[in-house]
């Protein structure tokens, strides 16, 4: 089992991309062990067992085998990162959370996917 936390993210979603640029920045630069995957890789998508549809609707993070998605997968990064935890810690009080994973779920995530969607077709990567 790997002591790397493992991202994996849609690096062709500008909205994304960005967010994880700035977290990659802090732990390249602190020597964290984290590594970001970019779900357009074939390869990757085979090593983290997932289909790249379902990778594109959520933030997916694995540590210590155990793979988790959405909100629990943003908790999981910030704990990684030291001038995130305290977001981690807010996020994971119960009544924070359970907004926290409604919004992400049901207006955040479906968002950034229909507009991946739409950027696919324009491009002619998605019938």
């Amino acid at each position: 089992m790997s002591k790397e936390t493992e991202v994996l993210y849609n690096a062709a979603c500008p909205v994304c991309r960005r967010e994880i640029e700035h977290y990659e920045k802090i732990t390249t630069r602190d020597a964290l062990p984290i590594r970001y995957d970019d779900l357009g890789d074939v390869e990757t998508l085979n090593r983290w067992g997932i289909d790249s549809d379902a990778a594109a609707r959520r933030l997916h993070v694995r540590k210590e085998g155990q793979t988790y998605a959405g909100i629990p997968a943003f908790v999981v990064l910030w704990q990684e990162i030291p001038q995130w935890r305290w977001l981690a810690r807010l996020v994971a009080l119960p009544g924070i959370y359970w907004v926290a994973n409604k919004v992400y779920d049901h207006v955040l995530a479906p968002a950034l996917y229909r507009w991946h969607v739409a950027r696919q077709r324009r491009m002619g990567n998605l019938r």
